[in-house]
């Protein structure tokens, strides 16, 4: 877990975003763009906005020892966006003020005989017990030429070999940077490189790895990098058709290929959506050998005693999904597998995350080693009743087949959702949303995990 410690009276984020190289690079980003401020279009086109969002979560382990993480807290998100300066090249500025007040948090984390542990939501402090508040300063820099765009700070990807998470307060931003360009007609190509994060609970930017990378232990050092990368592109060639293409690679650890193709079509009653996707999982520098996975630049799965692979990434997976909706019904069916020795992968220091894939659920992901899951989801939009900004959902996973020492494992998971969006009067846009989760294993503790959230934006310019 992530300690704070304070600094003369200054509060102990704001101390640390100050320090950050990041932030010093993104400050001298901003010198560069002062003799050009003024020009028509960065003030006119900027947008700044304030989102309160209040977030309640319990993690309620059902046996093993597990004990129950209860946490309640007020975010606060500033967040601006310039326009960009005439001319040939444009520059921007964003800039993101993210803090988070804790309003409850019992017990102290490690501390036997506590019925409530920390850390799922605020950084600790050194005696295991939550933080009072955390918070994140990150500008970016941004540069447009034509339809491209290039920007340099705080990020947050939804692409299918990187994926922002935001299952808690403060959302996971990645620091890097990054290229965007749409220069050609229904085609979106996308480049960047990533050095750093900052957690869902923490206010410093940590180094990257995967699951098996973070040891933990006396024998073994955790293993980071600061190179990830990533490039590829969304086609569209028709109307309901797109086709995507993605590689990632965290340098030391694994190289990644993705293929999907997304397709809606139109049926004589309701409609279609097939949604499929394939990632191809590889070792890379430090993680190929076995020296350097002796070193402790490994990877989670399941290997038969002495296979001198073991540790290696080495996966695949391939998922369907089958939506038909009708009014305002929408119901799937999706199959996932995984083969190879290696956890299927991608990046995860601890803190949680958010894989491309069909069984990203709200408790748990089903990316073990050898296993096929099955997932059938339900939902409904009241507005087809006359209630619009009410939604409902429902979601079961179904997982088996896991590779392990005692036989194929198994795991599921059942999620209940229900979204209501105010849509006039004074609290217009105000948004309530109930999430619970019930998992159950054969191998690993049980949980039950409800989320109550409470948004509201307010725009400012």
């Amino acid at each position: 877990m992530l300690n704070q410690q304070a600094t003369g009276t200054m509060p102990r984020w704001m101390v640390r975003t100050v320090k950050s190289k990041k932030t010093v690079l993104g400050g001298l980003g901003l010198a560069l763009l002062t003799q050009q401020v003024g020009a028509a279009g960065f003030f006119e086109d900027s947008k700044a906005d304030l989102t309160l969002k209040n977030f309640y979560i319990n993690q309620d382990q059902r046996h093993g020892g597990g004990a129950r993480a209860e946490e309640w807290g007020q975010g606060f998100f500033l967040r601006y966006q310039s326009g960009f300066t005439q001319g040939l090249v444009g520059f921007g500025l964003d800039a993101e003020m993210l803090y988070g007040l804790r309003l409850d948090s019992g017990g102290r984390a490690g501390k036997a005989g506590i019925t409530r542990t920390p850390g799922t939501m605020f950084p600790l402090d050194h005696d295991g017990s939550a933080e009072n508040g955390f918070g994140r300063l990150i500008p970016t820099v941004k540069m447009r030429i034509s339809e491209t765009i290039f920007q340099y700070g705080g990020l947050t990807p939804k692409l299918p070999v990187v994926n922002s998470n935001d299952g808690r307060l403060l959302p996971q931003t990645f620091l890097g940077g990054q290229v965007t360009s749409k220069e050609i007609k229904d085609l979106t190509m996308v480049a960047g490189k990533l050095e750093r994060s900052y957690e869902r609970n923490s206010s410093n930017s940590e180094p990257l790895s995967i699951g098996g990378g973070y040891n933990n232990s006396a024998s073994l050092k955790d293993r980071y990098s600061n190179e990830f990368y990533y490039a590829g592109f969304d086609y569209k060639p028709m109307k309901d058709l797109t086709v995507r293409y993605y590689f990632g690679q965290l340098k030391d650890f694994y190289d990644q290929h993705f293929v999907g193709l997304v397709h809606k079509m139109s049926l004589p009653v309701g409609s279609l959506t097939t949604d499929l996707r394939y990632f191809n999982n590889d070792s890379d520098g430090e993680n190929s050998s076995k020296s350097g996975r002796a070193e402790g630049w490994r990877s989670a799965g399941y290997w038969s005693a002495g296979d001198p692979d073991q540790y290696e990434v080495d996966s695949s997976l391939w998922s369907a999904m089958f939506t038909y909706a009708l009014g305002g019904h929408s119901a799937s069916l999706g199959f996932q597998k995984i083969t190879g020795d290696s956890d299927f992968v991608y990046l995860l220091k601890g803190q949680g995350s958010s894989p491309f894939i069909i069984t990203d659920m709200q408790s748990q992901k089903f990316t073990n080693a050898g296993q096929q899951t099955w997932v059938a989801k339900y939902g409904y939009d009241f507005a087809s009743l006359g209630v619009p900004g009410l939604k409902a959902s429902v979601a079961h996973a179904k997982g088996r087949e896991i590779d392990a020492a005692d036989g194929n494992n198994k795991e599921w998971e059942t999620d209940y959702r229900v979204d209501y969006v105010i849509q006039s009067g004074y609290l217009k846009g105000l948004g309530l949303t109930a999430r619970h989760a019930m998992f159950r294993s054969n191998d690993t503790t049980d949980r039950d995990e409800t989320r109550l959230l409470v948004n509201y934006t307010i725009p400012l310019l």
